[in-house]
């Protein structure tokens, strides 16, 4: 509970100053009827107070609502500042409206416990804005190597070389279609219609730069790497829809495939500095176990060098 008096200033002005909070999170305090002044509910932001007693409860962060569990992780690297994660298929990075379980933040919560601050500001109270640790994220069907901070000080700095786009971000995918090799330079924006699917040249289409290789192909299909210089979202998906070989299984930008469950694209390498030393560090996530399956299926083969997942003999059906 929270009490105090004031005269001469705006209701929502002492609120913020009185409970350290900001001015918008007081206004939402006093308009959901949670402020009393001079014993009544006062629903008025602007009300100028004069000198009656103020009392709020302020209601408990929906932060808590993003709760520790226990969710195995494969972890490829860790240390008292960050930790580097194998993430699989399937998992949302971290909340998102009405999915505030089974998510990346989730699982490194109850594992590591971390140091970093939920969010700043309203952040903390919406669900889908507690992102502790998170400096980057991968698409809930994308798996593969994601980086997480462990305290504030490894967050600022790994956020700073994301942004200052000084990592390097390499990713596998299998595409239906043969894509020319060599950097694209196409802006992303929302698409004009979909607003859930971006689009080359889209709404307020933004910078984007991807770098193609095809290392094998047979047929149609293609084993593609490719290397990120800016980071929009869905920026693979839709540069490769662009070039006409849409990623295999993405029922977004492509097709569904029935040789794979999902998209077929993976965060397969990342190299980044250490936070506090200085030192470059080399992440690796093999190459999953539904991509092995599918590309087999197809017929291809891995390049020598490529890490992959054991798994056993490919059967059809």
């Amino acid at each position: 509970m929270v009490r105090f008096s004031a005269s001469g200033v705006r209701l929502d002005q002492a609120l913020a100053f009185e409970a350290n909070t900001s001015r918008a999170k007081a206004q939402a305090w006093i308009e959901a009827g949670l402020v009393r002044v001079g014993g009544k509910v006062m629903t008025k932001p602007s009300y100028k107070l004069r000198g009656e007693a103020v009392e709020v409860e302020p209601p408990p962060p929906v932060a808590a609502a993003v709760a520790a569990e226990d969710i195995p992780l494969e972890v490829l690297y860790e240390d008292p500042d960050l930790i580097a994660i194998n993430k699989p298929a399937g998992m949302i990075t971290h909340p998102a409206p009405g999915v505030y379980s089974g998510t990346l933040v989730n699982a490194i919560l109850g594992r590591f416990g971390l140091e970093v601050s939920p969010g700043e500001g309203e952040e903390a109270d919406r669900p889908e804005r507690v992102r502790p640790g998170i400096v980057h994220r991968l698409d809930k069907d994308t798996s593969g190597v994601i980086v997480v901070a462990r305290h504030e000080a490894a967050h600022r700095r790994l956020s700073e070389a994301f942004a200052g786009r000084s990592v390097y971000k390499r990713y596998l995918a299998l595409t239906v279609g043969i894509p020319p090799e060599g950097l694209l330079s196409a802006p992303i924006g929302r698409h004009p219609v979909d607003r859930t699917r971006m689009h080359v040249g889209g709404i307020a289409a933004r910078h984007a730069q991807t770098d193609f290789e095809v290392l094998a192909s047979v047929e149609r299909y293609a084993l593609v790497s490719a290397i990120l210089h800016t980071g929009r979202t869905h920026q693979i998906r839709v540069h490769l829809k662009h070039l006409h070989a849409p990623i295999l299984g993405d029922e977004v930008y492509g097709r569904p495939s029935e040789l794979m469950a999902r998209q077929a694209l993976h965060a397969y390498e990342l190299r980044l500095q250490h936070p506090r030393t200085g030192k470059y560090l080399h992440f690796v996530a093999p190459i999953p176990a539904d991509m092995v399956r599918a590309w087999g299926l197809l017929g291809g083969r891995w390049p020598d060098g490529l890490q992959t997942e054991a798994m056993g003999p490919i059967r059809e059906g």
